[in-house]
């Protein structure tokens, strides 16, 4: 009888990958109380963003200044005009989300979403604005319609600065003939920070109609919004489905990082007494012990129970032998004063060992040995309480971000949309650590 062979299963995409990651690291992620009330509107958008990814929904915010647009621009987009226009300018006063009508392979449905003017708002409140019209899309147009503002340069930084992919779109290329368009865009490109996709536009061109009564008054025209389709479908059709996975990543990864940030800060005072008390029992154990095995036993001992309690005080589960193969890793940092302890320790048992021979003299050097070695030991306990503190945060297994630089090593298509769009920037944690 032969043996039918099933072939073997294809490796999952790496947006399956994205989805089942995500999936695991959603379930398990425990949050106290106070975690949950203080992050809960972190929390929403990452929900919605994880909704958004399991519905296959793709959502592209369209931003700008007062009157440059957007509305029009949308409604063009989809063809109808569903949201209000004015020509005093300022109609849109929340955001609002309509579908677009278009197909895309991997994507069941991409939302364009009308967002307020930004220059209506102090500097502060626009930069607070562009960041969460970015937290909650997936691709970001900007909308200008002349050359770069310094408005327009201040959301672009501040857009740039989430590390959502973007794109500036020029509207109401109408107004300039066309043979003054390439040096406008040029000169729109020269003061860009980053090379970035521009394309231009005309939503709801105006062209001149002579009346029966010889005055000359305006009347729209078909919008000229076909190289924006150009530009945007295919990159969709080929990447849509990559990109709101990424995103989704991106956005646990940034509520993890909030969430750490948070632990360290309510956490500090008390990992800092934790520190001190093991270092004071360890350096009492080191200076009164004579022998060196007992002083290294002792140390590790010492060392392990203090991980073992910052994982509790972290609220991260952690056994005894992985506490021990966690110090192990974090040898190669305090290697120096661990060899310093242990010639200290030498020489401690080998005065000890002459104090026979010497009459009892050898004794007197014992004190200050031990006392170096007492020092020593506080110095080090705090110094591996810190490295503990921040590896336990950082490398926790099934962090969105590690399987984004996995991906990014393994996926050309995701490695380029790194490149392209790299993460945000984090403050350090240093001030945070005990």
């Amino acid at each position: 009888m032969t043996a039918e062979f099933s072939p073997p299963s294809s490796e999952p995409s790496s947006v399956e990958r994205c989805r089942l990651l995500l999936q695991q690291w959603r379930t398990g992620l425990t949050l106290s109380v106070r975690e949950q009330a203080l992050l809960k509107g972190e929390l929403n958008l990452l929900d919605r963003q994880l909704r958004r990814l399991k519905e296959r929904t793709l959502r592209i915010a369209v931003f700008g200044r007062v009157g440059v647009g957007k509305s029009s621009l949308i409604n063009a987009l989809i063809g109808t005009n569903l949201l209000v226009t004015d020509v005093a300018h300022g109609c849109t006063r929340r955001q609002q989300s309509v579908t677009w009508p278009v197909v895309v392979s991997g994507l069941n449905r991409i939302e364009l979403v009308d967002t307020p003017g930004i220059d209506e708002i102090n500097a502060a409140g626009r930069a607070r604005l562009a960041a969460r019209v970015a937290q909650a899309a997936d691709l970001v147009l900007l909308v200008i319609d002349s050359d770069l503002s310094r408005t327009d340069q201040d959301a672009l930084e501040t857009l740039l600065a989430t590390g959502k992919p973007l794109q500036l779109v020029l509207n109401r290329c109408d107004r300039w003939p066309d043979a003054d368009h390439p040096a406008l865009l040029n000169s729109i490109r020269s003061r860009l920070p980053m090379p970035l996709p521009l394309t231009a536009v005309a939503a709801a061109p105006r062209v001149p109609m002579l009346c029966r009564d010889g005055r000359v008054h305006s009347t729209t025209a078909k919008p000229r919004i076909q190289a924006l389709k150009h530009a945007l479908l295919p990159q969709l059709e080929q990447e849509g489905e990559l990109l709101l996975a990424l995103q989704s990543l991106r956005q646990a990864d940034h509520f993890q990082s909030s969430c750490l940030q948070l632990r360290l800060q309510q956490q500090r005072r008390r990992a800092q007494g934790l520190i001190g008390r093991y270092a004071a029992v360890k350096a009492t154990g080191v200076a009164v012990n004579p022998v060196l095995a007992l002083d290294l036993a002792g140390g590790m001992a010492c060392d392990t129970a203090l991980v073992l309690q910052l994982s509790r005080l972290y609220g991260i589960s952690m056994t005894p032998s992985a506490a021990r193969q966690f110090l192990t890793r974090l040898s190669s940092h305090n290697a120096l004063l661990g060899a310093v302890q242990l010639g200290l320790s030498g020489i401690k048992q080998l005065l000890l060992a002459l104090v026979p021979m010497s009459a009892g003299s050898s004794l007197a050097p014992v004190a200050p040995v031990a006392l170096a070695q007492a020092a020593l030991a506080i110095h080090a306990s705090r110094l591996t309480g810190r490295l503990v503190a921040r590896q336990l945060l950082r490398h926790r297994g099934g962090q969105p971000g590690a399987l984004l630089q996995r991906l990014a090593k393994r996926d050309p298509v995701v490695q380029q949309w790194l490149k392209r769009w790299p993460q945000r920037r984090r403050g350090t944690l240093q001030p945070l650590l005990p």
